[in-house]
């Protein structure tokens, strides 16, 4: 059986990190494109100066449009090219960081996250947009970023609602890795090979990415409350330093050396709902992940325990939390029929899977959710 493990190069997280920026472009070289939204730039201007100064490195500003498409990417390596630049660094949230994966092409890339609201930063992978904003494609690269430098300082200041979006994200992790074991599905840390050397694409989970994914949902348990609530009041402490780390790495590893499965498929069929589209990812995750474990039929108490996590961070766990205060039999069937598509991941759950069972499991999950929220289950 051939298995594969993915990660960065280096993961560094602490206060005030971002002041040692310029040290992890020196080992590349004395200049960066800098791709981040000016936004993300002017929160962190102050400790780019500083560690510029510092280090003697130049930053250039990519000016980052906001959408990572293309022609975005084309615009972006020649300004690199122009200057000459050493390496690339991926700076804000998710877009800016894909469209900084994109332009490195898998080579001297620093990604450097401004929320905790996904695992994206430590992948191998991007979505492309077009300059419209519609989904495009999925890009996938030789190897994951060079450097993830996390300062939990800007992650503290960051609204509370990425973070606990984050935690949703993350929640996931665990059972989607733990159904991909059980099928013995093949996991996204082996796909670039096929697609750029004729390797197979097959790869199997390994026992140390199971145990990152579980690790990730005993932490979610255990600090995420605490987490929120450090959040809330923009300060550090050890249990938003390990919510950090668990949405970023213990999540990213997860997800991608362990598998991806029913919930993340859920939660693209729920974005046909007009109703969810002005929710988080993580948030809409939360909910699918609850869905998946109807469907599998997981035990009643792993789901109470999953219910009682949602809600104590302010996770959604019923459809109305989503935006979805009504849906119609057809409308399920057609979030249904999306989630069971041939290339989506719900094919890794351990048995067959067809639209009328996943209809079901949502209609379920949402009906757990209201009664708990309601104090009846």
């Amino acid at each position: 059986m051939r298995k594969v493990f993915i990660s960065p190069t280096k993961y560094i997280q602490g206060e005030d990190e971002l002041l040692n920026l310029g040290y992890f472009v020196k080992t590349f070289g004395d200049s960066a494109l800098l791709i981040a939204h000016p936004d993300d730039v002017q929160r962190v201007q102050a400790k780019l100066d500083a560690t510029s100064s510092k280090f003697g490195i130049t930053l250039i500003t990519g000016n980052f449009h906001g959408e990572c498409s293309r022609q975005e990417v084309d615009r972006l390596q020649a300004l690199a090219r122009e200057h000459a630049c050493a390496c690339t660094i991926g700076l804000g949230g998710g877009k800016a960081i894909d469209t900084a994966k994109c332009v490195a092409e898998g080579d001297a890339l620093i990604i450097v996250p401004t929320i905790a609201a996904t695992d994206a930063p430590t992948s191998h992978s991007a979505v492309l947009y077009t300059p419209e904003g519609a989904f495009d494609e999925y890009a996938y690269f030789k190897q994951s970023p060079s450097v993830v430098m996390i300062d939990t300082t800007i992650i503290a200041e960051a609204p509370t609602r990425f973070l606990v979006s984050g935690m949703g994200d993350a929640l996931s992790t665990y059972f989607e890795a733990r159904a991909t074991s059980r099928s013995f599905s093949n996991v996204n840390a082996g796909l670039p090979c096929g697609v750029r050397e004729g390797v197979s694409t097959e790869g199997k989970g390994t026992k140390a990415a199971l145990a990152l994914a579980r690790v990730c949902y005993e932490t979610l348990l255990e600090d995420g409350v605490q987490a929120k609530l450090a959040c809330d009041q923009n300060v550090v402490t050890p249990a938003l330093e390990n919510i950090i780390e668990t949405n970023i790495l213990l999540s990213g590893l997860g997800f991608e050396s362990s598998g991806l499965a029913a919930a993340h498929a859920i939660h693209n069929g729920l974005t046909v709902l007009e109703g969810s589209h002005h929710y988080y990812h993580g948030e809409k995750v939360a909910f699918s992940t609850l869905a998946q474990l109807v469907l599998e039929n997981a035990d009643s108490l792993e789901i109470q325990e999953v219910l009682a996590f949602c809600v104590s961070v302010g996770l959604p766990v019923c459809l109305a939390d989503i935006g979805v205060q009504s849906i119609t039999k057809e409308e399920l069937l057609e979030v249904a029929r999306k989630a069971c598509i041939p290339e989506e991941s719900i094919h890794s759950m351990p048995f067959p899977v067809t639209p009328e069972a996943v209809a079901a499991a949502i209609t379920v999950a949402d009906q757990l959710g209201q009664a708990f929220k309601k104090g009846r289950v």
